[in-house]
C-alpha cells in the first residue's frame, strides 16, 4: 500500500490562469511531490497540479509590475506558474518549503522538518499537535506582541523566553533544560517560527540549541498573521504609506449577505490600523453593522459568480476572502471603482495589524 504524500503546506494564494492575464484566488495544497490548487477549499477535486521534479522556483518574480509578493515556479516542461501572496512573510515562507521540497526529490529523501524527537529523546507520549492548540488558546496560551528590535516592528509574535515560562507553567515540563528541548522539537516540526536575525540564526545551526530561551529571541505561530514593519529582504516594492488612524476609502457597495445571498447597499470604511473593513447601513447610524478582518486577505476581481444572474449582479464584482477562509462577494460601481478598492484593500491587508 502506497503512502500518500504528505500536505506540507497549504493556503490561499492567487494563481495567475496559465492561457490569459487573470488572477484568480485558489486553495493551494503543498505536497512532498507536487503542487494541487482547488477552486475552494472544501472541493474534493484539484483544478489542476504541478509536479515538482524537475521543477524550479524563482523569488522574488517582478514580471507583473505593481503586483508585489509573487513567485515563479517553472515546472520540468517549461511551463511557468504564477502564485501571489498577500504579505512578505507568506510568500517566503512558501518559497522556501517549496524549494525544499525540490531539493528533497532531487536528493531522493522524504520532506521532514528536522525533527529532533530522536536526537533529544522526547517522549512518545507527548503530542506536539495538542500542545501547539494549547499554546494559541486565547485564554490561556501564549500572548501574541508587538515587539520592536533594530529599528523593525514585530507583530503578533512572542519570545522564546515566554515560550519556556509557559511550558513550565503549564506544567509541559519540568524544568527549563526539558522546556529547551520541547520548545526546539516545536520549532523544528513548524508549530513555531523564528522571527528576526538571531532567532533565525539558531534556526539553521548557528547555536548550541535551535531554539533561544531569550528575551530578544522571537518566534510566532505559522498561521497568526505575523508581520515585521521596517524589512524587506528582496526588491519587491512595499506600500509604505501611513494610512494609521485615518480613512483609506469611503463609499457605497452592494454586498451579498452570508445567509440568504440577497445584496443589499452598505456604507463601507476602509481603516489600516486596525486593518478592518467596516460596514454601515447607509440610511444613517453609527454602529457599524459589521467589519471584515483584512490581514492576510485575498482580495481579486471576479468576472462572474453562479448566484449573479439571479440578482441582476453581473459585473464589477470582486472577492475577499479572510485569513480565516471567509468569503465575501462585493460590487462596485463601475471597474475604474472596483480597481481603486483592491488596491485599498490589498495595501491595507499588508500594512495593517
Amino acid at each position: 500500500m502506497e503512502r500518500e504524500p504528505m500536505r506540507i503546506r497549504e493556503g490561499y494564494l492567487v494563481k495567475k490562469g496559465s492561457m490569459f492575464n487573470t488572477w484568480k484566488p485558489m486553495w493551494v495544497v503543498l505536497l512532498e511531490d507536487g503542487i494541487e490548487f482547488y477552486k475552494r477549499k472544501s472541493d474534493n477535486s484539484p483544478k489542476g497540479m504541478v509536479p515538482l521534479k524537475g521543477s524550479t522556483i524563482n523569488s522574488p518574480c517582478q514580471d507583473f509590475g505593481k503586483r508585489t509578493f509573487v513567485f515563479k515556479l517553472t515546472a520540468a516542461k517549461q511551463q511557468d506558474h504564477f502564485f501571489q501572496a498577500a504579505y512578505l512573510e507568506e510568500r517566503d515562507a512558501w518559497v522556501r518549503d517549496i524549494r525544499k521540497a525540490i531539493q528533497c526529490i532531487d536528493g531522493g529523501q522524504r520532506f521532514a522538518r528536522k525533527s529532533t524527537r530522536k536526537s533529544i529523546r522526547l517522549p512518545e507520549t507527548i503530542n506536539l499537535s495538542a500542545l501547539y492548540l494549547s499554546m494559541k488558546d486565547p485564554e490561556k496560551g501564549i500572548k501574541e506582541l508587538k515587539l520592536e528590535k533594530d529599528k523593525k516592528v514585530f507583530n503578533h509574535c512572542f519570545t522564546g523566553t515566554s515560550v519556556i515560562d509557559w511550558l513550565v507553567s503549564s506544567n509541559s515540563i519540568r524544568n527549563r533544560k526539558e522546556g529547551l528541548m520541547l520548545a526546539s522539537s516545536l520549532l523544528s516540526e513548524g508549530y513555531l517560527q523564528p522571527a528576526g536575525d538571531t532567532s533565525k540564526a539558531a534556526a539553521e545551526g548557528l547555536s548550541d540549541t535551535p531554539f533561544l530561551d531569550l528575551s530578544d529571541a522571537y518566534y510566532y505561530f505559522p498561521d497568526s498573521g505575523f508581520y515585521c514593519e521596517g524589512n524587506s529582504s528582496d526588491d519587491d516594492v512595499v506600500l509604505k504609506e501611513e494610512f494609521r488612524g485615518l480613512v483609506v476609502k469611503q463609499g457605497c457597495l452592494l454586498k451579498q449577505g452570508h445567509r440568504r445571498k440577497n445584496w443589499k447597499v452598505r456604507k463601507f470604511v476602509l481603516r489600516e490600523d486596525p486593518a478592518y473593513l467596516h460596514y454601515y447601513d447607509p440610511a444613517g447610524g453609527e454602529d457599524p453593522l459589521g467589519a471584515i478582518h483584512l490581514r492576510g486577505c485575498v482580495v481579486t476581481a471576479v468576472e462572474d459568480m453562479p448566484d449573479s444572474k439571479k440578482c441582476d449582479v453581473e459585473n464589477n464584482l470582486f472577492e475577499i476572502i479572510t485569513a480565516n477562509d471567509v468569503h465575501y462577494y462585493l460590487q462596485a460601481a463601475s471597474s475604474t471603482e472596483r480597481t481603486e478598492w483592491i488596491k485599498a484593500i490589498q495595501a491595507v491587508s499588508r500594512t495593517g495589524k
